[in-house]
């Protein structure tokens, strides 16, 4: 594999011509950027594949409070339909992407829009929901037709984008230089146990510039919940448990594999690439591994992102007699980080609330 990577590797080198090329018209404004007049909040990170975005979304929902009119705005990645699009009743994965799906799911006062276009997608919200106060842009740090008040950059802790390459021959979307556009810079998914050497040596890596604020979090892991509402509560059955087959499609599930090791004497791994669509093969592969496994002391344990392509009809027609659960999470910051994150937050869209 390593042998055929290194033809990727010229090509790579075209892709990140193409991109300095782009991001060059647009820092001499031959490519338009726009600002609108309420706040517009960017999320996105420089890895194609997962930094610990949805999470963060999610934390500046939470942050912005029930009293605050705010939307999320995705692109609605594999979904299957087109356009700009808000999010009514009985949508589905299909309908909005799981993500958004998600979202939609998890905050009841939350707009949540979905559109390929973002600079059309704001303007369909601020047309469609009135009294409209802040915009929170998921995925969106290299869409830079839209110009937003504040930009935050995440990068995993386990996948620093120091470290990495343009794509195809890596994983990075455009250079390391496009850093300099963030506002704020999170790396996630850090031990919870994080010394003050740890720190120093990330911020010599990151090389943040003066203006940039670094701050650091880690993934809270909360009690796994059914996937199918007719199963039984997983308390009942967590100290009997011997094996766990857990079931991911996410960009990095090396932290839910550590995380899940403590529940079960053997995990089994079934990965998936990102935003997988589960299909029929897929699940009764997944039933007959479930089968065969030699213990009645067994489950099955998948994300909450891929929970959401789990939790249709038909999945549940092969899957919906096994304990299958998700794990929710939560994104903490560390003491030293958290209010100085909210604040800048907060100050930057000018809601003047406190924590």
């Amino acid at each position: 594999m390593e042998a055929f990577r290194f033809f990727l590797f010229p090509f790579a080198l075209m892709y990140g011509l193409i991109v300095r090329a782009r991001n060059f018209l647009f820092n001499i404004k031959l490519l338009p950027s726009e600002k609108f007049d309420i706040p517009v909040i960017s999320v996105g990170n420089l890895i194609a594949g997962g930094s610990g975005k949805t999470p963060m979304v999610e934390y500046l929902v939470r942050l912005l409070g029930e009293g605050t009119n705010v939307a999320t705005l995705s692109r609605g990645y594999k979904r299957k339909t087109k356009g700009f699009r808000l999010a009514g009743e009985n949508e589905t994965v299909e309908s909005l992407g799981d993500e958004p799906l998600q979202y939609h799911q998890k905050f009841d006062s939350l707009h949540v829009s979905v559109c390929e276009k973002r600079r059309e997608g704001i303007r369909e919200l601020i047309k469609n929901v009135g009294g409209l106060e802040v915009v929170i842009l998921d995925d969106a740090f290299q869409h830079r037709y839209v110009n937003p008040k504040i930009s935050i950059l995440v990068t995993d802790y386990f996948k620093l984008y120091h470290r990495d390459w343009l794509l195809p021959y890596g994983r990075l979307r455009e250079p390391i230089s496009g850093r300099k556009r963030a506002d704020i810079i999170v790396v996630t998914k850090t031990p919870r146990i994080f010394s003050p050497i740890v720190r120093k040596q990330l911020l010599e890596d990151i090389k943040p510039y003066p203006r940039q604020l670094v701050c650091f979090s880690f993934i809270n892991y909360l009690p796994f919940e059914p996937v199918y509402k007719s199963q039984c509560d997983f308390s009942g059955m967590k100290e009997s448990v011997y094996s766990i087959i857990m079931v991911s499609g996410i960009g990095n599930p090396g932290p839910m594999e550590e995380y899940l090791r403590r529940f079960c004497t053997d995990l089994e791994l079934m990965e998936f690439p990102d935003h997988h669509q589960f299909v029929e093969k897929d699940l009764l592969i997944l039933k007959d591994k479930f089968k065969y496994l030699p213990t009645k002391r067994k489950m099955i344990v998948t994300t909450e992102k891929d929970a959401k392509r789990l939790q249709n009809a038909d999945a549940e027609a092969i899957l919906g007699d096994l304990p299958i659960f998700y794990t929710p999470i939560t994104f903490e910051f560390h003491p030293a980080d958290k209010q100085i994150f909210d604040q800048a937050v907060l100050a930057a869209v000018g809601l003047g609330k406190s924590n």
